[in-house]
């Protein structure tokens, strides 16, 4: 008995240890644009778009996994192994495109943080410097760990949507049964619905997130031996996260969709019109939880960005590391922070097209990393006996063809509009 426990004891001590970069890398995605994107389905389309959410959460945690295994068994990040493996100008073309893509999910960031905060008086002028200098100043100053601990901190205030969720007394039966049951077939013809499938995928499994993961991975030291636990890390963040997105979309097909308000500019909107629907606690949740999943992202993205760019052309990186130390990354971070924000703080600019474009975009440049990501993995060499069941190769290359065909499948009704 006694030996028992203490074994149970050393298992959780090891999860512990290990735990924070897949929960927070799936959570962070749940951002401002991703709040938005789940907002609009929802409100556009009511139950009718629940469907993605099983297949969509079974290709995250399929592929956070791996991205968690890569760097767990080669010690190697992810834009790294692609330099290596596939050389310098492959890894200089996608850095490129990552940073301006990412520059778009940094716009949208700063955005929620202006536009929750604008829910409580407070100017834009005012929280996005403020808020800029307060994501610079923690991982400038700080320590790997107790970055990480402030991000784990920001994580579990998710919590927060699924209680909005809750309160917005959606039609449960109605909503169950559309998340295990496929759309019509006349829908694949509606340019906007492919759009909007895209940006949920997209916004759910983002091109970053692996790059993040693997970089963070690295930087904790989680190595082969410790790999089980940091699965279960990767996979109760994936849960959880898909959970937050499922009840933000409900919340908001129970009120807004059934409302009949349709045209959301901005997430911030969606709080304000869950205010006469579904009550005062549920809109300062929702408008809350937007300035968290905001400001949390506004410091995670620009930080895989550098993780990414660094890594792949071979400079110094890490949070654990001076700014001596590591120039070209701190600069890089804060570049993209100073940037965005300054943007941002411009008047009268289309921030609903950027946010949710650039979503769509994550979805189509994903398939091009997971293309790379199942290559790398299935290389005895690099990954010995940790090479990808069939199951996990099924997975990843059904959701690249799956991107693919819905990204042509968009681009023809396009055409045909």
């Amino acid at each position: 008995m006694m030996r028992t426990l203490k074994r149970w004891k050393i298992r959780l001590l090891l999860i512990f240890a290990v735990v924070g970069p897949g929960f927070i890398t799936a959570n962070v995605d749940n951002d401002a644009g991703g709040i938005l994107t789940y907002s609009q389905a929802g409100a556009v389309y009511g139950y009718s778009l629940l469907w993605t959410i099983i297949p969509t959460m079974i290709a995250l945690i399929v592929v956070q996994e791996m991205a968690s295994r890569m760097g767990a068994v080669t010690g190697k990040g992810l834009s790294d192994l692609i330099r290596e493996e596939y050389g310098f100008r492959t890894t200089f073309f996608m850095m490129l495109a990552l940073v301006v893509i990412n520059f778009g999910n940094v716009l949208s960031e700063f955005a929620g943080i202006a536009s929750s905060l604008e829910l409580f008086q407070v100017s834009k002028y005012v929280s996005v410097p403020l808020a800029a200098a307060f994501v610079w100043l923690i991982v400038v100053k700080g320590s790997y760990k107790s970055v990480e601990k402030v991000f784990l901190l920001a994580s579990f205030f998710y919590v927060a949507y699924i209680v909005a969720g809750v309160f917005a007394k959606p039609a449960w039966l109605d909503a169950l049964v559309s998340t295990v049951t496929p759309p019509p077939r006349h829908v694949w013809s509606d340019s906007t619905y492919l759009y909007m499938t895209i940006g949920v995928v997209g916004t759910t499994i983002a091109p970053w997130m692996q790059f993040y993961l693997q970089a963070s991975i690295v930087e904790k030291g989680v190595t082969a031996r410790q790999y089980r636990a940091s699965k279960v890390d990767v996979i109760f963040g994936c849960v959880f996260a898909i959970v937050v997105a499922w009840f933000i979309v409900v919340a908001c097909a129970a009120t807004l969709h059934h409302a009949g308000i349709k045209n959301i500019d901005n997430a911030a909107q969606a709080a304000v019109a869950l205010k006469p629907l579904a009550g005062q606690y549920a809109y300062i949740l929702f408008a809350l939880g937007l300035f968290n999943a905001s400001l949390f992202a506004a410091s995670i993205l620009p930080i895989s960005t550098a993780y990414s760019v660094c890594e792949g052309l071979g400079f110094e990186s890490g949070v654990s590391k001076k700014f001596r130390e590591a120039p070209v990354f701190y600069w890089l971070y804060t570049i993209l922070i100073v940037a965005g924000a300054g943007v941002i703080l411009v008047p009268n600019l289309p921030y609903i097209k950027v946010i949710l474009f650039s979503q769509v975009l994550n979805g189509i440049a994903l398939p091009f990393v997971l293309i790379f990501m199942v290559l790398l993995i299935n290389k005895p060499e690099l990954m010995g006996k940790h090479v990808n069941t069939p199951f996990y190769n099924i997975v990843t290359w059904a959701t690249t063809g799956i991107l693919i065909v819905l990204t042509v499948a968009w681009f023809f009704t396009l055409r045909h509009a």
